[in-house]
């Protein structure tokens, strides 16, 4: 099946395997294992490749909507149900859309690591039952009409997701 994935679903898929490999490197050091705060990172890293993997295909199957909307909308459902909250957050310094800009302390500083050149970036919030991963992950211009829309070229980064994410 691998080879018959369009050529930015394996762009996508393969930044995030590249993160996926840091985050296990990171993960596993230090002698203090939390099996919990595991769990959570793998959560991140399935949430990131199913909803980037399913707003590119929707975006190159239909000539619809901008491919934020449909993002927005996916995350919108997923924290009204209750299971975690996600945004997309601009990393180029010009949002097309003001309400882009990074917000929180967290969405700052993981704008100011992905633009250094990070592809991930986490903190861990809270502490006992209300323990929370916010993690970052990047999105790049990954198909011509990404870039055509940003004014960027294929590759760039256009900014991040920010998840935040109960650790159970």
């Amino acid at each position: 099946m691998p080879g018959t994935m369009s050529k930015s679903i394996r762009f996508v898929g393969g930044l995030f395997l590249a993160v996926g490999v840091g985050v296990v490197i990171f993960a596993g050091a230090g002698p203090e294992a939390d099996p919990a705060l595991e769990r959570t990172r793998e959560q991140v890293k399935m949430l990131d490749d199913l909803y980037k993997n399913a707003v590119i295909a929707t975006n190159k199957t239909y000539d619809g909507p901008p491919a934020i909307k449909v993002a927005k909308q996916i995350f919108a459902a997923m924290e009204k149900n209750g299971w975690h909250s996600a945004r997309l957050v601009d990393a180029t310094g010009d949002p097309l859309n003001e309400a882009n800009r990074p917000i929180s302390d967290f969405e700052k500083a993981a704008e100011k690591a992905i633009r250094g050149g990070k592809t991930y970036y986490e903190e861990v919030s809270g502490e006992g039952q209300k323990r929370k991963l916010l993690a970052a992950t990047i999105v790049p211009a990954v198909h011509a009409k990404c870039a055509k829309c940003h004014g960027k070229a294929e590759g760039d980064l256009l900014g991040f997701i920010r998840y935040e994410i109960p650790i159970k």
